[in-house]
């Protein structure tokens, strides 16, 4: 039971059940946005009467395709996808370039495994290459 009560209370699971639970929360946001606001404004714009996608259906040789419902969570999708890269992506990606430039000043190439080794190591920690100090491998 103990070893069940620190899996529960790692910091990573519980930053994964908080995520979960603020995009769910955040996917009901957008579906009501698509809903509420943006098919109407479409519709609006379109001539159409309809307010919500969602009854849109066309029928063939007696089968009906609901296409509207399709329409509202593609509108969905699409804004959450955007969200999430505009607001998580883009400037996770910029501050780990930002860390990763002043990583190159501490850390070198092997030449032989191309492992990441500091740069005043003398011997390789993941392939045991001898190092010169002017890079070049010597014979181990």
């Amino acid at each position: 039971m103990t070893g069940f009560k620190k899996f529960l209370m790692r910091g990573n699971l519980v930053e994964l059940a908080v995520a979960v639970v603020i995009g769910a929360t955040f996917s009901g946001l957008v579906q009501a946005l698509v809903k509420d606001l943006i098919t109407p404004l479409i519709a609006a714009v379109t001539g159409g009467n309809e307010p919500d996608f969602s009854d849109y259906v066309f029928t063939v040789n007696g089968a009906k395709f609901m296409y509207g419902d399709f329409v509202n969570q593609l509108l969905s999708f699409l804004i959450i996808a955007s969200v999430v890269y505009w607001l998580v992506v883009l400037p996770m990606s910029r501050v780990v370039a930002y860390f990763d430039r002043n990583k190159e000043s501490t850390e070198k190439k092997c030449p032989e495994c191309l492992s990441d080794i500091p740069v005043a190591a003398r011997r390789c920690a993941f392939c045991t290459a001898v190092l010169e100090d002017s890079g070049a491998t010597a014979a181990s």
